[in-house]
């Protein structure tokens, strides 16, 4: 069984000791090195070799926004950021993404001690797929091709909606600021991510987009060029007036047991029904199956769907999932999506 060397980053004692047991108690890692501050971790990365590396963000001597950045200019290794649950700390974790971070991971839920335990068994198993998925990054990639839909072979969609787990940040970067001013077709955006982290992520992209980019609300008119993002901790769904027109639904959904928040097969399957074949889903990187069911019922409605190749995903779990459930009409990495995406409409 391969073992993963992992490098843990923090300042506090009782929060490197707290990560070191929860990865050494999994088979699959060993902690190969610990530093107190960005400058030991840069130092480290470079002599120790890690597989990955666990990054606290507020450190002295250097902090672990510069840290990444160095480590990503110098010796780029999959890093995951370990994140306090404040408006600072969601502003400054989507600023680590940016700057190349492939996740992060809140520390309350990690060291909850009232915890079922769910939290670290999802973190494990994040890290693992990110890890497994740098190791075979020089592997053949399976690739549809060009775009299998031609030009106006299809009604002019009126709704675009791209589902994303881990990796998804970087990955909505390469595509939402090429839309142009003047683009009519509104867009939602479900990233999964801990409530209190869609709020920075929106106001953060409305500064890069062209197009006006915010949180979806309940009862809000979904309106022609805009970009919104659902809102973590809720579930997000599409309901039609007598007048014709389609409001958000954005609450907790009583009946849902859904393990996300949002939930993008929950989104797809609201959508599917009210668009039909005027729906374009794109699914981009994440771990799981999420947004394969819903984009079954997107093919049932007549709707299509793209999604993220696996050489640009940081995890390729979503996209796999609907490519080999049949419901791919196309595969594009992330850099060719907005093209593909125009080129569709």
């Amino acid at each position: 069984m391969k073992k993963y060397g992992i490098l843990v980053v923090d300042d506090s004692a009782f929060m490197r000791r707290g990560i070191s047991k929860i990865l050494e108690n999994d088979p699959h890692f060993f902690v190969v090195g610990i530093a107190r501050n960005g400058e030991e971790a840069v130092e480290k990365v470079e002599r120790l070799k890690p597989d990955l590396v666990t990054m606290d963000v507020e450190m002295p001597v250097m902090n672990g926004l510069k840290a990444l950045e160095i480590i990503m200019k110098n010796t780029p290794v999959p890093v995951v950021m370990l994140s306090s649950h404040t408006g600072e700390g969601a502003a400054e974790t989507l600023k680590a993404l940016e700057l190349g971070a492939v996740d992060f991971f809140l520390k309350e839920n990690l060291l909850n001690v009232n915890g079922d335990g769910t939290q670290i068994q999802e973190f494990l198993l994040r890290i693992k797929s990110i890890v497994d998925s740098k190791m075979t990054l020089g592997a053949k990639k399976v690739h549809l091709g060009g775009s299998a839909l031609g030009k106006r072979a299809h009604p002019k969609p009126e709704l675009i909606i791209i589902g994303c787990s881990t990796g998804g940040p970087s990955a909505l970067q390469a595509i939402l600021p090429h839309f142009q001013k003047g683009f009519s077709i509104p867009i939602v955006v479900c990233q999964h991510m801990p409530p209190g982290f869609t709020t920075p992520l929106a106001e953060r992209f409305d500064t890069l987009c062209q197009l006006k980019v915010q949180e979806a609300l309940n009862g809000q008119e979904l309106k022609p060029g805009s970009i919104y993002i659902a809102p973590s901790g809720l579930q997000t769904r599409f309901l039609k007036t007598k007048e014709g027109t389609v409001i958000f639904k954005v609450d907790n959904h009583a009946d849902d047991s859904s393990l996300y928040k949002p939930c993008i097969d929950i989104t797809l399957s609201s959508a599917a029904p009210v668009f039909e074949d005027k729906l374009l889903s794109v699914i981009l990187t994440g771990m799981g199956t999420d947004g394969m069911q819903g984009c079954g019922l997107v093919k049932r409605f007549n709707g299509n769907v793209f999604v993220e190749a696996e050489d640009s995903c940081v995890i390729y779990g979503m996209p796999k999932a609907v490519l080999e459930a049949g419901y791919a009409d196309g595969q594009f990495s992330v850099t060719q999506m907005y093209h593909e995406i125009m080129n569709y409409i």
